[in-house]
């Protein structure tokens, strides 16, 4: 895909790690079939100008119940902190913070939307920041498990069987893409931030950084694909950069005997750069490594050039993530005569479920009027 067009973001040109799933499921058929845990690795001070909340919300998104607490606290929506978006159509539970400098906490007795509930609510000394937690508990039900292709005989043996190969592969790590929700409805994002970078068209602020995410978001997504394809994107390539695992530190290829097993192990992972204004502190592959990305950035030139213009400061993202705590469970459904499947696993921040769930089957949504 050349940068220099507006092709549309296309997830079926994106390589899978072990082959296109043969199963599909119906998924969110009610909102509780996925539930999302926001995880923190800090411990809040009780004292403070900030009163975080963890909440729980469904059939909403999280900006929306960002206002409200806004307009319940009677603040700014610049004084409420969130970590990150929630999708609507779920059962979600995280925090949010509200600047409350010298005041008494609201009395949450005046809240009128049953759709958001308080869990707990803690004082803080600080605002939480964007990006600011260490990832999310997910659990996820499947219903009516079946083959994909339509007419086919479904063995319930058989489903279970296929399921459980690829539920073991899962554990050892899925393709790190971005998932569908960083590009927008329909991928306009993409076209939007050409427009806005390449012809001058001028954006809300708040637009801006989403649209210079989602470029480098699908170059991204684009070069781990070629190394899928290439059947190297968790295998050593001689000089490339890698990353600890669960944490955000990069280092070079040092020749040490111990990369393969430590790749091997889930210690580290290679990565691919999140293209921008490349600063001298960045650390660069070489060798066979420094060739695949130089042939990778050429296709986008133009992007890289523009998030360069724009002072986006480039970074490496791990092209490989290995979930925690995977489990899961087979449920009959007598009544129906179907087979679920319920999986719970742990994520990392900055990272998409449902590219998870891509590995292992197909997600079958219910049409809805709004998104």
């Amino acid at each position: 895909m050349s940068s220099n067009t507006h092709s549309p973001v296309d997830f079926s040109s994106l390589a899978y790690a072990n082959g296109a799933p043969q199963i599909k499921a119906d998924f969110k058929v009610l909102a509780e079939d996925f539930q999302v845990q926001e995880q923190h690795a800090y411990s809040l001070s009780g004292e403070g100008e900030h009163l975080w909340l963890y909440l729980q919300k469904c059939g909403e998104n999280s900006e929306w119940m960002a206002k409200q607490i806004a307009k319940w606290a009677g603040v700014p929506r610049s004084a409420v902190g969130m970590a990150g978006q929630k999708d609507r159509h779920a059962v979600t539970q995280q925090w949010l913070s509200v600047h409350l400098p010298g005041k008494p906490d609201p009395d949450w007795s005046q809240w009128t939307y049953p759709q958001v509930q308080l869990l707990d609510s803690m004082r803080h000394n600080r605002k939480l920041q964007t990006g600011g937690l260490s990832g999310n508990r997910f659990s996820l039900r499947l219903r009516n498990l079946r083959q994909l292709t339509d007419g086919a005989i479904d063995n319930t043996l058989q489903v279970i069987a296929d399921l459980s190969i690829r539920l073991e592969q899962i554990k050892l790590g899925v393709p790190n893409y971005y998932g569908e929700q960083r590009f927008g409805k329909n991928g306009a994002n993409i076209p939007n931030a050409v427009q806005m970078l390449l012809q001058g068209k001028r954006v809300p602020r708040e637009k801006r950084s989403l649209y210079l995410s989602a470029l480098r978001s699908w170059a991204f997504n684009r070069y781990l694909a070629q190394r899928i394809t290439a059947d190297n994107w968790n295998q050593y390539v001689v000089g490339d950069i890698f990353q600890l695992q669960g944490s955000s530190r990069c280092f070079s290829d040092d020749g040490s005997a111990d990369l393969e097993s430590r790749l091997a192990q889930g210690d580290i992972h290679p990565v691919g750069l999140l293209i921008g204004e490349i600063g001298v502190k960045l650390l660069q592959p070489s060798a066979a490594a420094e060739q695949l990305q130089a042939a990778w950035i050429s296709e986008f030139s133009t992007w890289q050039q523009a998030l360069s213009d724009a002072r986006v400061a480039a970074d490496y993202r791990a092209l490989r993530l290995i979930p925690q705590d995977l489990q899961w469970q087979w449920l009959p459904d007598a009544q129906a005569q179907t087979l679920d499947l319920q999986l719970q696993f742990t994520l990392p921040a900055g990272t998409f479920a449902t590219m998870l769930l891509r590995e292992l089957l197909v997600a079958v949504e219910p049409t809805r009027q709004f998104a």
